[in-house]
């Protein structure tokens, strides 16, 4: 069974793009949540991230870690 991990992120930061794809080549099942398409998502990101608004948010195994290579 593949581990999943979520990523809160936007289609125009280079960050998130660079974490999707990382993670995917780790074998990971990749969720994305897109925060500029979904309120829904934004929010949820908001409550795992005290209010941070930085992309990209990844959670894996309940570990959430805001921003990826350098970001």
């Amino acid at each position: 069974m593949a581990q999943e991990i979520t990523i809160f992120g936007k289609q125009s930061c280079p960050y998130t793009l660079k974490a999707r794809e990382a993670k995917s080549k780790e074998g990971l099942t990749v969720i994305y949540k897109d925060v500029i398409a979904s309120s829904q998502a934004m929010e949820e990101m908001k409550r795992l991230t005290p209010g941070n608004r930085r992309v990209p948010v990844l959670v894996e195994g309940g570990q959430v870690t805001i921003g990826f290579g350098g970001s």
